[in-house]
């Protein structure tokens, strides 16, 4: 097996902090030196599949689905000490939470939820060059990423789901076994990394990046479209998806003291400080998943957007969601037509949730803040017109086949 080499050490890393005038913190050397960390339980289980074959594979799958006691008396090691971790809730962890489930993100619609949660979660953790450089493997990146987004869309409603969660449900099974794929795709990758590949394939700061992907990038996603949430649905949040990093086999240093969007933007800001910076290989990965959601989105049922109009809905939400020089550097296009209809598609989404959660409480607050607040100015069309109508009408943009606007 050929050595994984990193250009890019701890050291350097902090050195590169300290030239320009930034003194490292604890927590960032700390990060610095996840770069290069995988996951020793789950290393270790791929390691022991791989030694071990089929018995060892169906003592996990028992143990997983009706915990340790099904694995037997004389149960594979690692196999065991992976299952006592993922059986063993921390002391933070709320038994109703995990029963009520990730109430805030359930409350997305399913489409804006897939198109700003999963397609930004994926795009955001393909910025990483280690991690972009997995699905360009297969030589067909974006029937790749069509499979991944459809894979991470799935793991992402199992896991969201009202007593997903808990030991032996769906999400927690789905949330173990996409740990080990991580493990596996670590353990095939260093066979013949590029050993001028900066950073661990999946290591810990891709983990991270992706946990981020679901929680912070993903609500500034959907904020984009309109789709807020509260201070009080933040921390309920970050607490649920906590217990997600801890399935996942996430340093806890990386999330235990991030309660809010804040906190994970704090995070967001020292992984970039020691992550390699997007390259080539990030860029097109970050294509094919647009292309891949643009693809599979316009040809869904009831679908109302052509495939370039849901491309460029996509390439707007990711400028305001990654930000705009993380998409200038990946080269997502500015679409002013499209960012000239955000307010539109905003109001609209708005307009939904506000009735979606009413209740008298939240209209008294809603009275007390427009009392604070202008009126927006918003066309009177924008609280009746259906989403690929507006498109059409502000875009100039038409479907196949219909006549423009």
């Amino acid at each position: 097996m050929t050595a994984h080499h990193t250009p890019h050490t701890t050291s350097e890393r902090v050195s590169d902090l300290e030239a320009v005038g930034r003194r490292p913190s604890i927590k960032a050397k700390r990060i610095a030196a996840l770069l290069t960390a995988g996951d020793p339980l789950a290393d270790a289980v791929i390691a022991e599949l791989d030694l071990h074959g089929a018995p060892a594979r169906r003592a996990l799958d028992a143990g997983l689905r009706r915990g340790p006691a099904a694995l037997g008396e004389q149960p594979p090691e690692a196999v065991a000490a992976l299952l006592k971790q993922v059986e063993t809730p921390p002391s933070w962890v709320d038994p109703l939470m995990l029963l009520r489930g990730d109430v805030v993100s359930l409350s997305v619609p399913p489409l804006w939820f897939g198109l700003c949660a999963v397609t930004t979660a994926l795009a955001h953790t393909y910025t990483s060059p280690a991690a972009a450089r997995l699905l360009l493997r297969s030589g067909r990146p974006t029937k790749t990423a069509l499979r991944e987004l459809a894979d991470a869309g799935v793991w992402a409603r199992q896991t969201i789901r009202p007593g997903g969660l808990l030991r032996g449900g769906p999400g927690h099974v789905a949330t173990v076994e996409a740990r080990l794929r991580h493990a596996r795709l670590r353990a095939t990758a260093l066979m013949d990394w590029d050993m001028g590949a900066p950073g661990l394939p999946i290591g810990q700061l891709d983990m991270a990046r992706t946990w981020l992907g679901f929680t912070l990038l993903a609500h500034q996603a959907l904020a984009a479209v309109g789709i807020d949430v509260t201070g009080e649905e933040e921390r309920r949040l970050y607490q649920y998806w906590a217990y997600v990093a801890h399935l996942l086999g996430l340093d806890e240093s990386l999330y235990r003291d991030v309660t809010d969007h804040a906190g994970a933007r704090r995070l967001h800001h020292q992984l970039d400080a020691v992550a390699p910076c997007p390259d080539d290989t990030s860029r097109t990965a970050t294509a094919a998943v647009i292309g891949a959601q643009a693809h599979a989105t316009a040809r869904a049922p009831g679908a109302v957007l052509s495939e370039e109009q849901v491309r460029d809905l996509l390439h707007c939400i990711l400028r305001r969601s990654l930000g705009n020089p993380a998409a200038d550097r990946l080269r997502i296009p500015d679409v002013p037509a499209v960012t000239d209809l955000m307010p539109l598609i905003s109001t609209l989404n708005r307009e939904t949730r506000r009735w979606q959660t009413f209740s008298p409480a939240s209209a008294q607050e809603a009275r007390r803040q427009a009392a604070e607040e202008p009126e927006p100015a918003t066309e009177p069309i924008a609280a009746v017109l259906p989403l690929g109508i507006a498109f059409q009408h502000r875009s100039g943009v038409r479907r196949s086949g219909s006549p423009a606007a």
